[in-house]
């Protein structure tokens, strides 16, 4: 009975032994996988959140100004880029006079020109401003260092009498605000007005001279 009860004693350690180490092996196998998991995971994230993301974002951002330059709105051609001359353009047997204006691009880049600059002629009796001929038309887009012009006509002065004296043209390019001063290449005279109106007329861009070239 003795050798008995040792024997179940002993089968009763062995078993809680064996049970023990079951145990053990279960938690150590459990925790490698958790383990993995949150180290698979943690690139993910970054990849997903952290710089690659922001690059894609500055990419974007950064071809989006880029196109924005070469896409964008051509700015205007400014008074100080534009080389401008006069010069006379009558054809003889006109009934009225025609002095051709010349804007040429010197800006290093293409500039916008509106329909139509400002004219205005200095004489011995004041300024005359040049009036608009006909309709708007469309802005122009002058390409650097090309050259574009426009017409001035103005009554000739076949009265007999000394007439206005013209002593010079000023010309303001499209949505500017400085003039430039330049020598009246036209007839020396205008005729009085009885102050109905202007007879000077300005043409829009591309109405005289060779267009643009």
């Amino acid at each position: 009975m003795r050798v008995r009860k040792l024997t179940f004693a002993a089968l009763a350690i062995a078993t809680a032994l064996s049970l023990t180490a079951c145990n053990d092996e279960d938690l150590t196998g459990q925790a490698d996988p958790s383990s993995t998991s949150t180290g698979s995971s943690a690139p993910d994230d970054a990849g997903s959140d952290g710089s690659g993301g922001s690059d894609e974002e500055g990419g974007k951002g950064t071809v989006a100004g880029t196109g924005s330059n070469e896409n964008g709105e051509i700015g205007k051609c400014r008074t100080d880029e534009l080389e401008i001359t006069a010069s006379d353009a009558t054809i003889g047997g006109d009934t009225e006079g025609t002095v051709a204006v010349e804007f040429k691009n010197g800006a290093g880049r293409d500039c916008a020109l509106a329909a139509y600059a400002g004219v205005d002629l200095g004489t011995d009796s004041g300024m005359i401003s040049a009036e608009r001929a006909g309709e708007p038309v469309d802005t122009t887009i002058l390409k650097d260092g090309k050259s574009i012009f426009f017409g001035v006509t103005y009554p000739m002065n076949d009265s007999g009498g000394s007439g206005v004296r013209v002593t010079s043209l000023v010309v303001t390019p499209p949505d500017e605000t400085k003039s430039v001063s330049i020598e009246w290449p036209g007839e020396a005279t205008l005729p009085v007005t009885d102050g109905g109106g202007s007879s000077v007329k300005v043409g829009p861009m591309g109405s005289a001279g060779q267009g643009e070239g």
